[in-house]
């Protein structure tokens, strides 16, 4: 572990501290199994939706997946409009972990890969991110992780060096992209183990 001092705690929001499956919408819009499979496989798929992440307005995404698909038009709209039904509600115990760091006055942050058009209908319904003193959403800034600059676009903001900053997300390629920028890091796979990493940092009280 690093003897660096965390000076602040920087989370992902996706399967860290809220659940997202697009297969959760996708079943309420497509009952038949088969239709079910190949449309989560082909059509509306993570691939996909990181072009949002990367800053494609949806303008742009949608028709041009409905040409490619026309027998599915109904999911691919239906994923730009119900988007909010593929967030179930926060990842188990770490809305916990955010306050208890919040009480402790540790400054905390966000770099998300979210679109800007979802984000922006996504966000009023969470108010745990009024804890947060900014977040850097990827789809507005049309940069998205594991690219290197959205790690140094995030440091300027945040105005605190790498190294002093904690940065919590589920996917080993954005975890590897954090390391190699100098910031500490902590691969997330439930709040059970990220509440003991931040207690043996002296960051919460075990």
């Amino acid at each position: 572990m690093s003897e660096t001092p965390v000076q602040a705690v920087v989370y992902d929001v996706g399967r860290v501290l809220y659940k997202w499956d697009l297969a959760l919408l996708m079943r309420k819009v497509e009952p038949d199994p088969v239709r079910l499979a190949f449309l989560l496989d082909q059509v509306v798929t993570e691939e996909w939706h990181f072009e949002a992440d990367r800053g494609r307005a949806l303008a742009d995404m949608l028709p041009e997946r409905i040409a490619m698909f026309p027998g599915y038009e109904a999911a691919i709209r239906a994923y730009a409009t119900r988007f909010n039904e593929t967030i179930p509600g926060p990842v188990d115990g770490s809305h916990d972990l955010v306050q208890r760091l919040h009480s402790r006055n540790v400054p905390l942050f966000a770099i998300t890969n979210f679109g800007a058009e979802f984000w922006a209908s996504f966000r009023p319904t969470a108010p745990i991110f009024d804890r947060f003193r900014d977040i850097v959403v990827s789809g507005e800034e049309k940069l998205a992780k594991p690219d290197p600059a959205i790690f140094a676009l995030a440091e300027r903001r945040f105005g605190v060096p790498a190294p002093a900053m904690l940065f919590i997300d589920d996917n080993a390629a954005n975890i590897a992209a954090a390391k190699a920028c100098a910031w500490q890091v902590h691969h997330f796979t439930d709040a059970a183990r990220l509440e003991d990493d931040l207690a043996q940092r002296g960051l919460i009280q075990p």
